[in-house]
Protein backbone atom coordinates (compact mmCIF):
# COMPACT_ATOMS: atom_id res chain seq x y z
CA UNK A 1 0.00 0.00 0.00
CA UNK A 2 2.37 2.08 0.16
CA UNK A 3 3.36 1.74 -3.03
CA UNK A 4 -0.54 2.94 -4.00
CA UNK A 5 0.09 5.91 -1.63
CA UNK A 6 3.06 6.92 -3.24
CA UNK A 7 1.09 6.87 -6.61
CA UNK A 8 -1.28 9.14 -5.39
CA UNK A 9 0.88 11.35 -4.09
CA UNK A 10 3.17 11.60 -7.24
CA UNK A 11 0.10 11.94 -9.04
CA UNK A 12 -1.53 14.70 -7.01
CA UNK A 13 2.00 16.04 -7.22
CA UNK A 14 1.60 16.26 -10.78
CA UNK A 15 -1.92 17.50 -10.84
CA UNK A 16 -0.30 20.04 -8.69
CA UNK A 17 2.26 21.19 -10.56
CA UNK A 18 0.07 20.70 -13.26
CA UNK A 19 -2.19 23.07 -12.48
CA UNK A 20 0.56 25.44 -11.13
CA UNK A 21 2.34 25.00 -14.81
CA UNK A 22 -0.15 24.72 -16.77
CA UNK A 23 -0.81 28.06 -18.32
CA UNK A 24 3.16 28.42 -18.56
CA UNK A 25 2.65 25.17 -20.40
CA UNK A 26 -0.19 26.41 -22.61
CA UNK A 27 1.45 29.60 -22.94
CA UNK A 28 4.53 27.91 -24.22
CA UNK A 29 2.57 25.01 -26.34
CA UNK A 30 1.19 27.92 -27.44
CA UNK A 31 4.49 29.83 -28.31
CA UNK A 32 5.93 26.43 -29.53
CA UNK A 33 2.63 26.38 -32.25
CA UNK A 34 3.09 29.96 -33.02
CA UNK A 35 6.96 29.60 -33.82
CA UNK A 36 6.69 26.42 -35.72
CA UNK A 37 3.78 28.28 -37.91
CA UNK A 38 6.07 31.35 -38.44
CA UNK A 39 8.60 28.86 -38.79
CA UNK A 40 6.48 27.19 -41.82
CA UNK A 41 5.86 30.74 -43.38
CA UNK A 42 9.64 31.34 -42.96
CA UNK A 43 10.22 27.97 -44.85
CA UNK A 44 8.05 28.60 -47.72
CA UNK A 45 8.98 32.78 -47.80
CA UNK A 46 12.64 31.02 -48.12
CA UNK A 47 11.53 28.64 -50.51
CA UNK A 48 9.82 31.23 -52.63
CA UNK A 49 12.52 33.20 -52.17
CA UNK A 50 15.21 30.26 -53.54
CA UNK A 51 12.50 30.20 -56.37
CA UNK A 52 12.82 33.52 -56.89
CA UNK A 53 16.75 33.62 -56.62
CA UNK A 54 17.28 30.59 -58.93
CA UNK A 55 14.89 32.18 -61.44
CA UNK A 56 16.57 35.77 -61.21
CA UNK A 57 19.76 33.88 -61.44
CA UNK A 58 18.82 32.40 -64.62
CA UNK A 59 17.82 35.48 -65.92
CA UNK A 60 20.71 37.72 -64.44
CA UNK A 61 22.75 34.33 -65.92
CA UNK A 62 20.83 35.33 -68.91
CA UNK A 63 21.04 38.96 -68.68
CA UNK A 64 24.91 38.48 -68.08
CA UNK A 65 25.09 36.15 -71.02
CA UNK A 66 23.63 38.91 -73.72
CA UNK A 67 25.73 41.83 -71.57
CA UNK A 68 28.65 39.73 -72.59
CA UNK A 69 27.21 38.90 -75.90
CA UNK A 70 26.48 43.27 -76.44
CA UNK A 71 30.04 44.21 -75.71
CA UNK A 72 31.88 41.36 -77.50
CA UNK A 73 29.77 42.75 -80.70
CA UNK A 74 30.20 46.09 -79.96
CA UNK A 75 34.06 45.94 -79.65
CA UNK A 76 33.83 43.80 -82.87
CA UNK A 77 32.06 46.50 -84.03
CA UNK A 78 34.67 49.14 -83.25
CA UNK A 79 37.42 47.11 -84.22
CA UNK A 80 35.44 46.47 -88.10
CA UNK A 81 34.74 50.30 -87.79
CA UNK A 82 38.60 50.55 -87.05
CA UNK A 83 39.33 48.21 -90.20
CA UNK A 84 37.21 50.05 -92.05
CA UNK A 85 39.17 52.89 -91.90
CA UNK A 86 42.19 51.29 -91.88
CA UNK A 87 40.66 49.81 -95.39
CA UNK A 88 39.38 53.19 -96.84
CA UNK A 89 42.91 54.59 -95.95
CA UNK A 90 44.17 52.00 -97.77
CA UNK A 91 41.80 52.27 -100.71
CA UNK A 92 42.66 55.79 -101.51
CA UNK A 93 46.32 54.83 -101.30
CA UNK A 94 45.94 52.25 -103.85
CA UNK A 95 43.82 54.46 -105.80
CA UNK A 96 46.61 57.44 -106.02
CA UNK A 97 48.94 54.58 -107.04
CA UNK A 98 46.24 53.40 -109.51
CA UNK A 99 46.68 56.47 -110.85
CA UNK A 100 50.27 57.23 -110.58
CA UNK A 101 50.22 53.82 -113.17
CA UNK A 102 47.72 55.10 -114.98
CA UNK A 103 49.84 57.89 -115.86
CA UNK A 104 52.81 56.45 -116.52
CA UNK A 105 50.97 53.60 -118.56
CA UNK A 106 49.78 56.80 -120.51
CA UNK A 107 53.51 58.18 -120.86
CA UNK A 108 54.68 54.13 -121.37
CA UNK A 109 52.17 54.09 -124.27
CA UNK A 110 53.14 57.11 -126.04
CA UNK A 111 56.38 55.15 -126.57
CA UNK A 112 54.91 51.52 -127.31
CA UNK A 113 57.39 49.07 -128.92
CA UNK A 114 54.61 47.92 -131.88
CA UNK A 115 53.32 51.01 -132.70
CA UNK A 116 56.63 52.87 -132.87
CA UNK A 117 57.84 49.96 -135.06
CA UNK A 118 54.60 50.76 -137.47
CA UNK A 119 55.34 54.07 -137.42
CA UNK A 120 59.27 53.64 -137.91
CA UNK A 121 58.33 51.34 -140.75
CA UNK A 122 55.79 53.91 -142.17
CA UNK A 123 58.33 56.46 -141.44
CA UNK A 124 61.19 54.42 -143.47
CA UNK A 125 58.69 53.93 -146.25
CA UNK A 126 57.84 57.78 -146.31
CA UNK A 127 61.78 58.58 -146.41
CA UNK A 128 62.61 55.86 -149.21
CA UNK A 129 59.78 57.82 -151.25
CA UNK A 130 61.24 60.94 -150.59
CA UNK A 131 64.66 59.44 -151.22
CA UNK A 132 63.51 58.79 -154.44
CA UNK A 133 61.43 61.66 -155.71
CA UNK A 134 64.81 63.70 -154.02
CA UNK A 135 67.00 61.92 -156.19
CA UNK A 136 64.56 62.29 -159.46
CA UNK A 137 64.27 65.80 -158.27
CA UNK A 138 68.47 65.72 -157.93
CA UNK A 139 68.53 64.74 -161.85
CA UNK A 140 66.06 67.32 -163.06
CA UNK A 141 67.94 69.70 -161.42
CA UNK A 142 71.06 68.67 -162.77
CA UNK A 143 69.30 68.58 -166.25
CA UNK A 144 67.73 71.83 -165.84
CA UNK A 145 71.14 73.34 -164.64
CA UNK A 146 72.67 71.66 -168.03
CA UNK A 147 69.98 73.09 -170.31
CA UNK A 148 70.12 76.28 -168.38
CA UNK A 149 74.20 76.34 -168.64
CA UNK A 150 73.44 75.49 -172.48
CA UNK A 151 70.33 77.93 -173.24
CA UNK A 152 73.40 80.73 -171.53
CA UNK A 153 75.83 79.97 -173.96
CA UNK A 154 73.38 79.67 -176.56
CA UNK A 155 71.71 83.12 -175.17
CA UNK A 156 75.65 84.47 -175.15
CA UNK A 157 75.92 83.26 -179.05
CA UNK A 158 73.19 85.09 -179.90
CA UNK A 159 73.63 88.15 -178.22
CA UNK A 160 77.32 87.57 -179.62
CA UNK A 161 75.79 87.34 -182.96
CA UNK A 162 73.01 90.14 -182.65
CA UNK A 163 75.82 92.44 -181.07
CA UNK A 164 78.06 91.52 -184.26
CA UNK A 165 75.12 92.29 -186.29
CA UNK A 166 74.47 95.20 -185.40
CA UNK A 167 78.36 96.39 -185.37
CA UNK A 168 77.69 95.20 -188.98
CA UNK A 169 74.39 96.80 -189.56
CA UNK A 170 76.01 100.19 -187.69
CA UNK A 171 78.93 99.86 -189.74
CA UNK A 172 77.22 99.56 -193.20
CA UNK A 173 74.61 102.29 -192.09
CA UNK A 174 77.39 104.56 -191.67
CA UNK A 175 78.87 103.64 -194.42
CA UNK A 176 75.51 104.37 -196.36
CA UNK A 177 75.60 107.55 -194.21
CA UNK A 178 78.78 108.39 -195.59
CA UNK A 179 78.09 107.35 -198.92
CA UNK A 180 74.91 109.43 -198.46
CA UNK A 181 76.82 112.74 -197.26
Amino acid sequence: MLTANRLEKIMELEQELRAEYQQQLDDKQVAIDAALAEKADLQATIEKQLETIKELTGKASDTQKVEQRNRELHNRADNLQGEIAELKQRLKALQKDLNAVREENKALNQFDPARMKKNLDASKKKLAEKQKDNEGLQKALKESRKEQAALEQKVAELEAKAAATAEAEGAEGQESADQAA
